[in-house]
């Protein structure tokens, strides 16, 4: 199984504080039934700057550590970008990495509460850039959830989105988790990841977000997150499906 987004690089962020710290998340992953992990430490959140070529210099030592402990689990190079308004130009400056440094596609994180005025032009310049960007846990950004259109419309125009493991399973609360199959159901979301920081409070979750699928929606969808982040370090085109809206339900007939 491969993990698209984890935060176990080392001392970079709210992540792994340190090397030791590491190699127990990736014990822990191997449990899981991951094999490949991309690390995605945050970048431009206003509190954490983890550029490109901090970030590839970090997986080498990572992974050099992993082989010194026999440990069967391979790290990527990946970032979790918070947006901004020249995140075109960061690319260009080479600032910015895309998921496993050679394939198109771009981690967005938006804020927690809202959506930024420019993010649809943005997500379509970066696509003008040949980039495909992915929005990091829609489920959990309070205007998306409130307003579940507006991501329909970023998706419809070509972005994609990564779901928390721990959403899907009720980790963060009964509405987030409802939130999380609505995306499912609507084909809104096109990943499943751990967004792991560590392995007590925010761990992997994967095995059973797996589960989860395979139960309520079958062999064919559980087929296509787990596929997906296979074409996606390929650098190659993924299992997308048409969007819908997500249907809201009306009460006592006042809306």
């Amino acid at each position: 199984m491969i993990d698209i987004h984890c935060h176990i690089l080392p001392g970079m962020d709210d992540g792994a504080k340190h090397m030791e710290e590491s190699v127990e998340m990736a014990k822990a992953a191997l449990t899981q039934g991951i094999d490949t992990i991309i690390a995605t430490p945050h970048h431009n959140n206003n509190k954490y700057f983890n550029t490109k070529t901090t970030i590839i210099k970090a997986v080498e030592d990572l992974n050099e550590r992993l082989v010194k402990e026999n440990l069967p689990i391979t790290v990527l190079p990946g970032q979790e970008t918070r947006i901004y308004g020249d995140m075109v130009q960061g690319v260009k400056k080479g600032d910015l990495l895309t998921l496993n440094q050679t394939s198109p596609y771009i981690f967005v994180e938006l804020p927690t509460n809202h959506v930024p005025r420019y993010t649809e032009q943005l997500l379509f310049d970066l696509q003008m850039e040949d980039l495909t960007p992915i929005i990091v846990h829609p489920e959990r950004n309070t205007e998306l959830l409130e307003h579940p259109s507006k991501l329909y419309e970023l998706v419809r125009n070509g972005a994609l989105t990564q779901l928390t493991a721990a959403s899907l399973v009720g980790k963060f609360g009964k509405k987030i988790k409802k939130f999380s199959h609505d995306l499912i159901e609507a084909r809104l979301t096109h990943f499943i990841a751990s967004d792991a920081h560590n392995t007590r409070s925010r761990g992997f979750v994967m095995a059973e977000a797996i589960e989860e699928i395979k139960n309520q929606y079958g062999q064919q969808m559980l087929y296509t997150f787990m596929e997906n982040p296979q074409l996606l370090i390929n650098g190659e085109a993924l299992y997308i499906d048409e969007p819908h809206r997500i249907k809201t339900k009306k009460f006592l007939g006042l809306f």
